[in-house]
């Protein structure tokens, strides 16, 4: 059994990179402007990317790079290009699909590690050990298999072959995520980085002679949302992912809030370093760590594949909407004489009951006593999105420290 699983983090900007570091996280995985597999996510420019893997360092953490798309012709010199960039900015890892890109990152910048993203369909011990003669630091497993599977897979390739699997966050619907449907219906390659997520869409039968005539696709009675996943979460089940012998924790979600982040990266933190203290402290803890990372945005949650195939339990047929308990204000930054520094995210007012989110672990109930603009100026609510503010919560706060706000919060 490890003794300490990495937790690997997902960050979209150099925002989101600093609270993962913060709230948790031992590695944290990035895109930068090409070549991931998250196109419509902000992305790291070359100088963002410096300055985090900067900032993470500082902090005894690494950052990855993802590299993951299945490039096509067209790519393949901007690759190369791409990997010279990669190789001055020197990130920990690169996370890789392609054989041919991973052939152009072993040419260029032999001395950053690759890992093997879940978009190489890896599910055999067979398939581990290729990418590990080929100089593969680490491989990713694909979300279909089992623990058994992994425990399996452990048993059958080298003890410095390292395996990262996802624990918590969306599932893709196709195979490892190689998904087609976006691709022959929105003409968005996902495997490119322009998933418009299908998966997530209701559908209708139309039969070929009557055309417009709708007829609902029902999978059950209780709605026709065939493909829609719920969520992975495995917060209770740290044992027996330790014991499969599971190197990084992964937590999908490079779309995602700070907000987002902060809650899951804080949640497993815990989970991991109390089953290390003892897991009968552990156990006890488990409705805690639920509560916790029911505070984020989600949509319901499974243990996917790791139990077995999943059946009608794991999918949600009558919507795809996200269930959301908590609603994110802003970051705490630097202060003045009129209160914290905050970039507003949504709307809070004076004389309202929130909620400080701690990195240690801790949530501290404030009411907003003053609301001030850059000059100065009170102002009763914070109604622009983005805005730079000062906040009075008549406490001591600390640099990333995350303002949040329950749903059935009442103004007092």
């Amino acid at each position: 059994m490890y003794s300490r699983p990495e937790l690997l983090i997902p960050a979209n900007n150099l925002e989101v990179l600093k609270i993962a570091v913060m709230y948790g996280a031992d590695a944290v995985y990035i895109g930068g402007e090409a070549f991931g597999l998250r196109a419509k996510a902000k992305n790291f420019t070359s100088e963002d990317m410096k300055e985090g893997i900067e900032f993470a360092h500082e902090h005894g953490v690494k950052v990855f790079v993802t590299a993951n798309i299945l490039a096509h012709n067209s790519d393949l010199n901007g690759v190369r290009r791409y990997m010279e960039e990669l190789k001055e900015i020197k990130p920990d890892a690169l996370i890789i699909a392609d054989p041919a890109i991973f052939t152009i990152a072993k040419e260029v910048c032999p001395e950053i590690e690759i890992h093997i993203s879940t978009q190489a369909n890896n599910t055999n011990y067979g398939t581990f050990n290729f990418w590990y003669g080929l100089g593969a630091k680490r491989v990713v497993t694909a979300r279909e298999l089992s623990l058994r599977e992994i425990k399996e897979i452990r048993e059958n390739i080298p003890k410095d072959h390292e395996i990262e699997t996802f624990i918590h966050g969306a599932m893709c619907i196709s195979y490892s995520g190689r998904c087609l449907l976006s691709s022959f219906m929105a003409h968005r390659d996902a495997n490119r980085g322009a998933c418009t997520h299908p998966c997530r869409w209701k559908y209708a039968v139309v039969e070929e002679s009557r055309p417009g005539e709708y007829m609902p696709v029902y999978e059950n009675e209780r709605g026709t949302y065939i493909f829609n996943s719920k969520d992975l979460c495995m917060i209770e089940h740290i044992p027996e992912m330790m014991e499969a012998g599971i190197d990084s924790f992964k937590v999908e979600g490079r779309m995602k809030t700070a907000l987002y982040v902060a809650t899951v990266a804080r949640t497993y933190r815990m989970a991991i370093d109390d089953y290390k203290k003892s897991q009968e402290y552990y156990q006890s803890r488990i409705p805690f760590y639920k509560s916790e990372i029911a505070k984020c945005t989600y949509r319901q949650y499974t243990t996917g594949f790791f139990f077995g195939k999943p059946d009608e339990n794991t999918q949600i047929y009558d919507s795809n909407t996200y269930v959301k308990e908590y609603t994110y204000l802003g970051i705490i930054g630097g202060k003045n004489d009129k209160g914290y520094r905050i970039e507003q995210r949504n709307k809070f007012s004076v004389g309202e009951a929130i909620e400080v989110m701690k990195p240690d672990g801790s949530n501290i109930e404030a009411v907003v006593k003053g609301i001030y603009d850059q000059e100065g100026n009170a102002q009763e609510s914070a109604p622009h999105p983005k805005q730079v503010l000062y906040v009075d919560l008549g406490m001591e706060l600390d640099e990333f420290d995350i303002l949040r706000r329950g749903e059935t919060t009442e103004i007092a």
